[in-house]
């Protein structure tokens, strides 16, 4: 990789106790700005708190900046953002080297640079280090990609959803390790493209059908299913709120897996999965997270 040197930029930096409200800041962040303007990444620190960096060309303004964050995160995190100027260096180079490969069972989520890392008896996901959301370095993406390839060992699933795609990880991951399709949906448009964009780059674009639905609204649904496996890393009161329609998109003995989860959180997400006859078959925790595997049982 050739070095480039970068030159001084201004920042502005802040942390956020959770990944919903990170994502929205970033969204109303990069919505805000011309290409070029800003650079904006989010990375997760400990407990669960994210940290965003803003860099500019040119000094900000900061009263701009803090109404921004404020919008979105509140008046708190607003003052609470500091701004300074960064002395010229390679800021490609330094994400890159932190962004190091994840592995989760098969899988090994990595980043351009650590392509030819992959062992030959792993399945790599490449996943770009701009792409902070869904890199596979959160906790709970880490549980599904391990409860999936748990999953997959003994049991050879046909119609697989990927709810709440975000990056495209899982479904990925599902595609590549079953050679076979999967639908991915999201809420949220830029997510459907990235997910598009990093089933291409692996390899899996004529696999992976990504699509924009709230819930199971959308027909792709009723087509493809019901499903045998059903991916779910969201949060737990969406998961929640959708037992009931998913319960009726799943076909017998189907298998689902859940993430998202605070640990406190996962006994009331169970049992609203239990009254509509899914019973728990494994829970794990990462990093203070809690993934589920459930099983359908009608």
């Amino acid at each position: 990789m050739t070095t480039t040197l970068t030159p001084s930029t201004h920042r502005a930096s802040f942390a956020i106790g959770n990944e919903q409200t990170a994502k929205r800041v970033v969204d109303l962040l990069t919505e805000s700005f011309f290409e070029g303007q800003a650079a904006i990444a989010a990375s997760e620190g400990p407990g669960g708190r994210w940290d965003i960096t803003v860099h500019f060309a040119d000094p900000p303004d900061q009263t701009s900046i803090r109404e921004l964050v404020g919008i979105a995160a509140g008046d708190e995190i607003a003052l609470a953002v500091s701004f300074d100027k960064v002395e010229a260096k390679d800021w490609v180079k330094a994400t890159l080297e932190q962004l190091v490969p994840v592995c989760a069972g098969r899988f090994i989520v990595h980043g351009r640079h650590d392509r030819e890392k992959v062992p030959p008896n792993k399945l790599g996901i490449e996943i770009e280090a701009a792409l902070a959301f869904g890199t596979g370095h959160h906790g709970t993406t880490r549980g599904c990609l391990i409860l999936l390839d748990e999953v997959l060992k003994a049991y050879c699933p046909r119609r697989v959803l990927d709810l709440g795609t975000g990056t495209g990880v899982l479904a990925i991951a599902a595609a590549k390790a079953l050679h076979g399709k999967v639908l991915a949906s999201d809420i949220d448009p830029l997510s459907v493209r990235v997910a598009a964009e990093n089933a291409r780059l692996n390899g899996t674009g004529d696999l992976v059908e990504t699509i924009r639905a709230i819930g199971f609204s959308a027909p792709q649904f009723q087509r493809r299913g019901p499903f045998d496996l059903v991916l779910a890393n969201i949060l737990a009161n969406p998961l929640r709120q959708m037992a009931t329609p998913m319960s009726r998109h799943l076909a017998p003995g189907a298998l689902v897996i859940l993430s998202g989860l605070l640990p406190p959180q996962a006994s009331a997400v169970i049992s609203a999965y239990r009254a509509r006859g899914l019973v728990l078959k494994r829970h794990i925790r990462i990093e203070g997270w809690s993934s589920l595997l459930l099983h359908y049982i009608g």
